[in-house]
């Protein structure tokens, strides 16, 4: 009799532990969600913030500041290749982290057609491979011997010109898909 009571006190005991550990696993899970959401958001705010901050601050300051196109131009070259260093791997982290937190949809991409937030998903990786596609086009234009000319102006006024409208029409065109990106993010964040 002793031994059938002992038996159900160590299954409650038992049953009790596994509680107790499937909570903190789902705790720490949260926890674990939370911080990649975190860092998904920080990256966000890198790649996009400073996007906007070079269109909108930087570049109306390089034409007030600077003599001469190819001083301007210059600038934004030494200025794009610092900022790619720091958005190059937010931008990796951005994406790791995006597919983390589309997972559940890794499992049955069916369900990327079968329903709205699927849709949006799908919408907002077509345009996240569409910001790469731009971005690599951008930076690739800017090639080493490209450089060299515009860092030494031997390019001509001209060159300069049709240099500087390049890059500001394919930075625009990464500015517009990460803020619609964003957009489509607070969609499905919002639980559509």
């Amino acid at each position: 009799m002793i031994f059938k009571n002992l038996d159900s006190v160590v299954n409650v005991r038992n049953a009790a532990a596994s509680i107790i550990y499937c909570e903190n696993v789902k705790m720490m899970m949260a926890v674990a969600d939370g911080l990649i959401t975190w860092v998904h958001l920080i990256c966000a705010s890198i790649w996009v913030g400073g996007s906007i901050f070079i269109g909108l601050i930087l570049v109306p300051v390089l034409k007030s500041h600077t003599k001469t196109l190819e001083e301007m131009v210059a600038l934004m070259v030494k200025v794009g290749r610092r900022f790619n260093k720091v958005t190059v791997p937010a931008f990796a982290a951005l994406i790791a982290s995006g597919i983390y937190n589309s997972r559940g949809f890794l499992g049955d991409p069916g369900a990327l057609l079968d329903t709205t937030y699927g849709i949006i998903l799908l919408t907002k990786v077509i345009l996240v491979i569409g910001t790469i596609v731009t971005y690599i086009v951008h930076v690739r234009l800017l090639d080493a011997d490209m450089e060299r000319k515009i860092m030494s102006g031997q390019g001509g006024n001209l060159y300069f010109q049709s240099v500087r409208t390049k890059i500001i029409i394919l930075g625009e065109i990464i500015v517009i898909l990460s803020v619609t990106i964003l957009l489509l993010a607070a969609l499905l964040d919002s639980g559509i």
